[in-house]
């Protein structure tokens, strides 16, 4: 029986037409997939060619201001990215075949999660599979999701703004943010401040502190004190909007229980409001169509236990 046109198509495709292609959708330019990649331009372009020529469709429409996917380049896309992940899980899931729990997991996470739960569940997995090994992947909360939906980390922490619909989420705990200065700053050392003190200051802040973006709740309260509008640090990363803090760049928000111990050692002066502070959420998130190795299902299923079994109040910090 002679093979279908699917089924040729299927044996007979280029993986590496497919992996240029993903690099091309995702840098929007066939220039920029070049550099990505290390090759000519040319040769990216005939590349997305053959890969149009052998599906027989389009899959990108450009011109000199446009590029966009056609909604079979999209499709491609999704699942291409789905087949990478999974051919990515290959080598970790040989390395966890044995005996003992030999294999690796990789916790992709937002810079600025402290939590007890946390260490306790990586201190007992370690010492019930010492063999096992763990990575920390710190990114924006934005990456971490992607991470997870790309089946290249085991689980992810992080805010969340929107739902994914192709992954879990499970409400691992919750924070207050306030608002902080250092040791320069003018406000630094005064008591009893109210919120319109802090009208017209400088401000530093994480980039997710949008109205529409994951700290919702602290960019409605720089709203509410009238902060100037011109934010002159950004940063994903928690030790870095600290670091602007201290430098005297601005006030800046960041959790009150990471904050405090910089707080009682004199580096921060917290600043209003002093009760009522903004609370955001954080999430574990899992992807159901990950296939785990056992140290990956072993650990996940540790830390969501330890969360499920933690009243809410005690996975409260901060209020």
């Amino acid at each position: 029986m002679l093979p279908s046109r699917n089924d040729r198509l299927i044996w007979e495709l280029d993986w590496n037409l497919l992996r240029t292609f993903v690099v091309i959708a995702e840098v929007k330019s066939i220039t920029r997939a070049a550099e990505r990649l290390n090759l000519k331009q040319p040769s990216v372009s005939n590349a997305l060619r053959r890969l149009e020529a052998r599906l027989g469709r389009k899959l990108v429409e450009r011109d000199a201001t446009r590029f966009e996917l056609t909604d079979v380049g999209r499709l491609l896309y999704e699942q291409s990215v789905e087949v990478f992940g999974t051919i990515s899980q290959l080598p970790l899931l040989m390395r966890g075949v044995s005996d003992d729990v030999t294999g690796h997991v990789t916790i992709a996470l937002a810079s600025h999660v402290v939590s007890p739960l946390l260490d306790r569940a990586l201190g007992d997995f370690h010492r019930t599979y010492p063999r096992a090994s763990i990575t920390l992947s710190v990114a924006p909360s934005v990456e971490v999701a992607k991470q997870v939906r790309e089946r290249r980390a085991s689980f992810g922490i992080c805010l969340v703004s929107q739902r994914d619909p192709a992954l879990d989420y499970l409400a691992f705990y919750r924070e207050f943010f306030g608002f902080f200065c250092g040791p320069g700053h003018r406000l630094y050392g005064r008591q009893n401040l109210t919120l319109a003190d802090l009208e017209g200051e400088s401000s530093v802040s994480f980039q997710t502190d949008h109205i529409s973006d994951a700290l919702r709740p602290v960019a409605l309260l720089r709203s509410e004190a009238k902060l100037d509008a011109n934010v002159v640090g950004v940063s994903s990363s928690l030790e870095e909007v600290r670091r602007m803090i201290l430098a005297g760049l601005g006030i800046g928000p960041l959790p009150l229980h990471v904050a405090r111990r910089d707080v009682a050692d004199g580096l921060l002066w917290p600043l209003p409001p002093y009760a009522a502070s903004p609370a955001i959420d954080i999430y574990l998130l899992t992807n159901a169509e990950k296939v785990l190795n056992r140290a990956e299902r072993a650990l996940i299923g540790g830390l969501s236990e330890l969360i499920e079994q933690t009243p809410f109040v005690d996975r409260t910090y901060g209020a």
